[in-house]
């Protein structure tokens, strides 16, 4: 009887690793996607005595001078030059330097306007504005005659991935 025993035991262990064998060969081919939001980099946040960081529920984070109001790049500029002169500044007035262009935060620089020699800051090079019909709070220029909201350098992106389920490990071959 003891060797029956045995025998039974020794079967049972061959199955059970046999099973466990198979299990781990054998992935499901269930490919239900699962999606997760991976994020692509931490916040970056500019809280500094020229520019601060708020966020928006539609925009994300932005920039904005220290009372709060937004800024905005133009898409004309490029770096160091300003673009918008005339008409345009009576609309999108320049952020321009109230006290000391030294010790600047990094980032933040300044140019000299060609139109009227008087100093604007910039932001990563590219030099920053008011939308006339914002106030402290309000981002409503965002889009209009290329300009657009400033952001804080590499600001976050959150994007979906999908992976497969591996919820059933018995499903199939994927092969």
């Amino acid at each position: 009887m003891k060797k029956s025993s045995s025998v039974i035991v020794a079967v049972i262990v061959v199955l059970v690793l046999l099973g466990g064998g198979y299990a781990l060969l054998h992935k499901s081919s269930n490919t239900t996607p699962t999606t997760t939001t991976a994020k692509t980099s931490a916040k970056p946040t500019v809280n500094n005595t020229v520019l601060m960081t708020k966020t928006s529920s539609s925009l994300g984070q932005y920039l904005a001078d220290p009372n709060g109001k937004a800024l905005y790049t133009y898409g004309a500029d490029s770096s160091g030059v300003s673009n918008c002169t005339g008409a345009c500044l009576a609309n999108w007035p320049a952020y321009q330097d109230s006290g000391s262009t030294t010790n600047l935060p990094t980032g933040v620089g300044t140019i000299k306007r060609a139109d009227n020699g008087q100093t604007q800051y910039t932001y990563q090079g590219l030099p920053l504005y008011y939308f006339v019909n914002d106030s402290q709070g309000q981002v409503t220029g965002n889009g209009i005659s290329r300009f657009q909201v400033a952001k804080p350098a590499a600001a976050t992106s959150s994007q979906p991935t999908t992976t497969p389920s591996t919820s059933n490990p018995s499903s199939g071959h994927p092969y």
